[in-house]
């Protein structure tokens, strides 16, 4: 039996972005908790040249939304990226949320061999069949930033662990 490209999907989606707004909820707690700085972890990065914590978590936003709407042909919203606080990315990850319950599951059904043409950062452009873009490109690409995201706060101090990165949202 085959799952539905619906199905690997906007549930994945759903609970990752969930378990992100979770880490986001401990993040804005172990700021107010320790008084400090919310730039010391909206603006950290790892190395000089990774992107900073709002980054990850806008384009973890990104991957899902413009994932989806390139294999359904749902238009995607498209957003300023002037996030800076917790709460800015918390209300990002919710309008992200809003629009994949938008998009019905038969706009992704049954397009697993659409050719998906989609950028490559910001010189070059890659095609992919709909079905290898989502488990090989979507996916990795939303689990990357999320879980850079995750170690970022963890690094910073935030008392976060696998249970919270997995299950946060469902806790």
């Amino acid at each position: 039996m085959s799952i539905s490209m619906s199905s690997a999907s906007l549930p994945v989606f759903a609970t990752m972005l969930g378990n992100l707004n979770y880490l986001l909820d401990k993040a804005q707690h172990f700021i107010e908790a320790k008084g400090c700085d919310p730039t010391a972890i909206t603006q950290y990065r790892l190395a000089p040249d990774m992107l900073p914590f709002t980054r990850q978590v806008l384009i973890a936003c990104d991957a899902a939304k413009n994932g989806v709407a390139r294999i359904s042909g749902v238009e995607a919203p498209k957003y300023p990226d002037d996030e800076k606080t917790i709460a800015e990315l918390k209300a990002r990850i919710f309008k992200t949320l809003d629009y994949l319950n938008s998009v019905p599951p038969s706009a992704l059904d049954g397009t697993e061999d659409k050719d998906i043409t989609f950028p490559v950062g910001r010189d070059s452009m890659r095609t992919m069949k709909a079905e290898a873009y989502l488990k090989l490109w979507v996916l990795p690409n939303l689990f990357f930033h999320i879980t850079t995201a995750y170690n970022i706060l963890r690094h910073n101090g935030v008392e976060i662990g696998k249970r919270d990165y997995l299950v946060g949202a469902g806790t």
